[in-house]
Formats: structure tokens, C-alpha cells, sequence
């Protein structure tokens, strides 16, 4: 007896899901390449989080940039509006539709006059977007809110129908489409179908906290591929939309043995490396007036000295301010700003949320490629302290995957020990220089120090510094008897040692004479005596001839006898 036997298809390799790129820098990224090529995308969301731009940007990027000719059906805005909409991101709309790659179809609908009579389908939208997409050779469509079809039915189960049917007719004609939609009340979409039979489904949030606006995208779901999961800033500005698409890049990063210099000579020396390393983070914290700004501002000005472009993001000060502020101690950023070489980006930490200003310098960093990045000053962020650390954890992972030397600054209160949240500021950096006043004599001296430099060797030394016209300076150690002096007091204990090391001089030259003296007076004395002994022997000399020759004489005397008596004899 026969059997029947049942096998399963042979489906060959598992080949990777075939994708759209959309030219939205970020969001590529955290899908892995774009949209599902072929299939429906939803972008939902509510008023004003930019649907129709995510979709408008989808289209013309890939008619310009990846030569997919597309199709837009509006029912909502006219094509006069969509045009206007897009001409500040430099998309020319008009001259894409003359060359027949772009076709903008607005089907207006006014609820009005419609009348529901009968059955309901979408043939005729089917056959006008199908003429549309075969004129031009369309790769791309997007369907901007085409709920607004439904406005005047109230037959749901017609609706949920013709919509499953608009989304597999739209996969069958092998278009990669994007839909957008209104968000729903406790479902992504009015009709709470198409969140369903969408292949991917983006939804695009506009959050107010604090009385402050942040964008966020998620991808709610994408068949057949990996994708982020998490929420994203995005920016909606006149470069058009970016998304940030990092949460953590992990601790993969390139390490560098190059050093930078710190723009100031004598810190340089504290450092075993001769500066900071190259990709590091450094933080440099201190109280207000200290010289955080003015160190950082050596920092950027060192870098575009040896070639290197510095980005400067500033949260109190703006550009001009600055520039004059720092030029009274001698630093001149003027020429770098004009050469190219410096940028400022300046914003009151106010007018964005946390992840809005971290996409915004993501996108900048992107834009201007720089090798070196100051932040002036990260406590200008508000927000609970776990949010700023996660910020600024992910703005680290930025800036080390791209090898960017990085120098944050931060305003702490005036006590000797690292307050609690400097210390969770630190773990994040790889240098920490910390600028201290002390105050002692009636004046308070500016000091700093190194509490930490990964990698390398660093001065211990508390340091005295001072802001000349010549930039900062920092002074040789000078140790008295009550410790390490600065200001006055150090002055003080100068010239008291002066004045000992004066005192020590005239008492050596006031000895020195009285031995000279001493020594004179018995070198007279040894000459007088040397002088009387000479004599004593010369007489003594006189006497021993004399002594001599009366010896001699008497003996001729005797001899002379003994001859005259031998003669009477």
C-alpha cells in the first residue's frame, strides 16, 4: 500500500533579510542595514514627532543616493506643503518629479462627503498607486496616514480587511513601503491592525519632562532581524534627522601609548607620559574661579597647534566670551577658529533634555571629526545622578572608539576631599586633576594636583599655580617648616630665609676677617721671633768663632812655650 509522505521543502542556506538603507544617519545602524527591502514598514507615533519627515527622508535619500526611484501618496498634505517642508534639508522636489524619479500623489478626502453605501474596498487606490509606481520604476512608496481613508466608515471589520489587504498587496508588488500612522489610545495605531501584519513597526515618541522636549524612536519589532531594542534620542533640525543609535559600545576600544600635551609645561612633567594619553577622558574638577575653563582652553589650544581639530562644547560661556576671556591670560584661540581647526558649539544646558544634548554633540562629533573634545562643564546637566553617569558613560564610548582625547570639566564645592559625586564621575575617567584653593595668611593661592592617571606614572605634588599674561603657570614646590607654602605665606618664608642666608654671610665674612687678623698678627709675631732667633744665631754664630779662635790662639800660644823651653834648655 502506498504511503503518502509528507517533506518538508528543501529552503537551501538561511540568507540574510535584504535591506533598504534609509540614509538616516544612526538609524541604520541600530537596524543593521535599513528598512526590510520588499516589505511594509509602519511609522507610528503621535502629532508632531516626525512621521512624515522620517518617511519623506526614507524616500528622497533613496532616490538620491541609492538611484530607487519612489512614490509618495499623501492624504492629508498637499504636494505644494510636502515640498516646502523638505527644501531646508536641500531636497529639490521639484526637479526629482521633471525627471520622472519622484511621483507625489495627494488623494484628498474630505470626511464631509463621504457617504458609506454598499461595499468597501481599496481597488481603486490599488490601481492609482499601482499606475504610479509603474510610470517611473518605482522601488520605494510611502503612504503618508492613509487611515484618513477610513475617517467616515464605521464597519471595522471592512477596515481591518481592506487593511491586511493594502499591506500583502504592497508586498506583492515588491516595494519597500513605509506607512505612517496616529497613535492610538492603548494601542501604536488607531485601527490597532497595522502594528500586526507590518513586517517592521517604528514607533516615534515626543516626551516632555521638566518642561523639556526629547525625541525617541524605538523599533517595536522587525521579522527576520536583529535590530536595537532600546529607546533612541533623535534630532529633527536643519541637518534633518539623526539618530543616536548607542547605548554602550563596550570596552573594545583602540588604547593608544601616544601623549598629548595638556598645553600647560609643568604639568606636562607631572605626568609619566609627558601629557595625557591620546583617546583618554580627563576630568579636571574644581571650584568656581579655580582655572577649569582656562586649563581646558590650553588644552584646545595645544591641539590645533600641533594640527588637530578641537571641539568645544561650552554650557555657560558663549564663543565670543570666551575667546576674550582666556585671551587675558595669554591664550589666543581667534586664528584656530578661523583656520577651521576649532568649533564651538554653545547651548544653554536647559533647552534639552540629557539624550537630546548627547545626540546633538553625537551628531556634531560625526560632522566635524575632531581629535580633540572639551566639555565645559558637565554639572551644567541637570537630572538625577544616575541619568548624567549614563550620559556621560555613553559620550566616553563615543569618543573612545573614535581615539578622541576628551577633557571635562566640572564644578564641585571648595572642600579638600572629592565630594561623592565627583567620585562617580571619576570612575568613568582615565586622568583626574583636581584644582584646590587654599587659604592661609588672609588670601586664598590657587593648587592643583593629579589624584589619578591610568596607564602611567604621575606626580604626587600639590602644585601652586598661577594665571600670569602668559597663561598659567605653575610654581616650583616649596616646602617650610609648617609644610608646602604658597602665596604670601611662601614669600614670607622666602625672605625670612633670605635674610637668615644674609645674616649667615656677613657673620662668615665678620669671622673670616677676624682670622685674617688673628693670622696677620701671628704671622708679625712668628716673623719678630724668626727675626730674633736669626740673630740669636748669628751672635751665637760670633760667639763660636770667637770661642774658636782663642781655642786656636791659645794653642799656638802653648805650642810656642813648649818650643822656647825645649830652647833653654
Amino acid at each position: 500500500m502506498d504511503r503518502n509522505v509528507t517533506t518538508a521543502p528543501d529552503l537551501g542556506a538561511a540568507k540574510p533579510l535584504p535591506k533598504a538603507p534609509t540614509g538616516i544617519a544612526g538609524f541604520d545602524d541600530l537596524t543593521l542595514g535599513g528598512l526590510p527591502r520588499g516589505r511594509p514598514t509602519l511609522v507610528c507615533g503621535g502629532a508632531g514627532c516626525g512621521k512624515t519627515l522620517f518617511a519623506m527622508t526614507f524616500l528622497l535619500n533613496g532616490i538620491q543616493r541609492f538611484d530607487e526611484a519612489g512614490v509618495l501618496m499623501s492624504f492629508e498634505e498637499a504636494a505644494e506643503d510636502l515640498a516646502a517642508n523638505v527644501a531646508s534639508l536641500s531636497y529639490d522636489v521639484a526637479g526629482l518629479i521633471a525627471e520622472k524619479r519622484l511621483v507625489i500623489d495627494h488623494v484628498r478626502i474630505e470626511r464631509s462627503e463621504i457617504e458609506e453605501a454598499g461595499e468597501y474596498d481599496l481597488e481603486g487606490l490599488f490601481v492609482r498607486l499601482g499606475h504610479a509606481i509603474d510610470s517611473i520604476g518605482a522601488r520605494r512608496v510611502v503612504l503618508d496616514t492613509p487611515e484618513a481613508l477610513f475617517a467616515g466608515f464605521s464597519d471595522e471589520g471592512v477596515l481591518r480587511a481592506e487593511l491586511r489587504r493594502l499591506f500583502g498587496w504592497l508586498k506583492d508588488r515588491g516595494v519597500t513601503a513605509v506607512i505612517t500612522g496616529e497613535r492610538g489610545a492603548g494601542q501604536l495605531t488607531r485601527h490597532g491592525l497595522e502594528e500586526y501584519v507590518s513586517d517592521c513597526v517604528i514607533l516615534l515618541d515626543n516626551r516632555v519632562h521638566d518642561q523639556v522636549t526629547t525625541r525617541r524612536l524605538r523599533v517595536i519589532k522587525y521579522r527576520g532581524s536583529a535590530h536595537g531594542t532600546n529607546e533612541y534620542p533623535f534630532l529633527i533640525d536643519e541637518g534633518g534627522i539623526s539618530v543616536l543609535p548607542i547605548t554602550s559600545a563596550g570596552l573594545n576600544h583602540k588604547t593608544y601609548n601616544e601623549a598629548v600635551s595638556t598645553g600647560v609645561t609643568g604639568l606636562d612633567t607631572m605626568f609619566g607620559a609627558g601629557g595625557y594619553y591620546r583617546g583618554s577622558s580627563v576630568l579636571i574638577s574644581g571650584g568656581s574661579g579655580n582655572g577649569k575653563t582656562i586649563l581646558a582652553a590650553h588644552f584646545a589650544e595645544a591641539m590645533c597647534q600641533r594640527g588637530s581639530r578641537c571641539l568645544y562644547f561650552g554650557f555657560e560661556e558663549g564663543p565670543d566670551q570666551l575667546i576674550r576671556n582666556v585671551r587675558s591670560v595669554g591664550i589666543d584661540l581667534s586664528p584656530h577658529l578661523s583656520a577651521g581647526l576649532l568649533r564651538f558649539e554653545t547651548a544653554r544646558p536647559s533647552f534639552y533634555g540629557l539624550e537630546m544634548h548627547l545626540a546633538r554633540m553625537h551628531r556634531d562629533i560625526e560632522q566635524f571629526a575632531p581629535g580633540a573634545v572639551v566639555v565645559d562643564p558637565i554639572s551644567a546637566f541637570r537630572g538625577p545622578e544616575v541619568e548624567v553617569h549614563a550620559t556621560l558613560l555613553r559620550m566616553i564610548d563615543i569618543l573612545k572608539t573614535r581615539g578622541i582625547t576628551a577633557v571635562f570639566t566640572n564644578l564641585c564645592g571648595e572642600e579638600h576631599q572629592p565630594s561623592h559625586g565627583e567620585h562617580g564621575l571619576s570612575s568613568l575617567m582615565d586622568t583626574w586633576i583636581s584644582l584646590r584653593t587654599i587659604e592661609a595668611d588672609g588670601e586664598r593661592n590657587r593648587a592643583l594636583y593629579v589624584l589619578k592617571s591610568r596607564g602611567m606614572a604621575h606626580s604626587n605634588q600639590i602644585r601652586e599655580f598661577v594665571l600670569t599674561a602668559e597663561g598659567m603657570c605653575l610654581r616650583e614646590i616649596y616646602t617650610g617648616p609648617g609644610g608646602v607654602l604658597t602665596g604670601s605665606a611662601r614669600v614670607a618664608q622666602a625672605t625670612r630665609e633670605q635674610a637668615e642666608a644674609a645674616a649667615r654671610v656677613r657673620d662668615a665674612a665678620r669671622r673670616r676677617r677676624q682670622f685674617e687678623t688673628q693670622k696677620n698678627a701671628l704671622e708679625r709675631q712668628i716673623a719678630d721671633l724668626q727675626a730674633a732667633l736669626e740673630k740669636e744665631a748669628e751672635e751665637l754664630a760670633a760667639f763660636s768663632a770667637e770661642a774658636e779662635e782663642h781655642e786656636a790662639g791659645l794653642a799656638r800660644d802653648q805650642v810656642t812655650m813648649s818650643a822656647s823651653r825645649r830652647s833653654a834648655e
